[in-house]
């Protein structure tokens, strides 16, 4: 089975609900995994705007999420995570807020099975940044993709 990831809230590709957004009560949206490759010791994840008018927007980074879990439930902000600062500056989730008028946004749900148990995550590390510090443990990456607009 190919390692996949996908939302019991939105079908990929389509409209990401208002409750998981900026506008609404912006709740991460629950997320599910599964086909895991061999040696997965943990997971981590991100979530990107590549629509966003200064460039890619990163809305939430996770990192050191267990092996033995197939996936976060919706809200997952309040769980016990290692989050990385996102580019609204917090170290948690914010959902989709672009700028009105803007068209369609796309929200990359990228999960990434990882060779190692922990990697650095301090609350001053940007998403970017703890991204790039999990790039070179990626055994496998997957992604959904849900869309938003105002």
């Amino acid at each position: 089975m190919a390692f996949a990831v996908k939302s019991p809230a939105f079908a990929k590709g389509s409209t990401i609900p208002r409750k998981y957004t900026g506008d609404g009560d912006n709740l991460s949206p629950p997320l599910e995994w599964s086909g895991a490759p061999a040696g997965t010791r943990s997971f981590a994840l991100i979530c990107e705007d590549p629509d966003a008018p200064s460039g890619t927007f990163r809305h939430w980074a996770v990192a050191n999420i267990p092996a033995d879990r197939t996936g976060i439930s919706e809200g997952g902000r309040a769980q016990q995570l290692d989050c990385g600062r996102n580019d609204f500056g917090h170290a948690s989730y914010d959902g989709p807020a672009p700028p009105r008028g803007h068209g369609v946004h796309h929200y990359h749900f990228k999960v990434a099975a990882l060779d190692v148990d922990n990697v650095d995550v301090s609350r001053n590390r940007s998403a970017s940044e703890l991204w790039q510090s999990v790039t070179p443990h990626i055994l496998a990456a997957t992604e959904t993709i849900g869309t938003y607009q105002r």
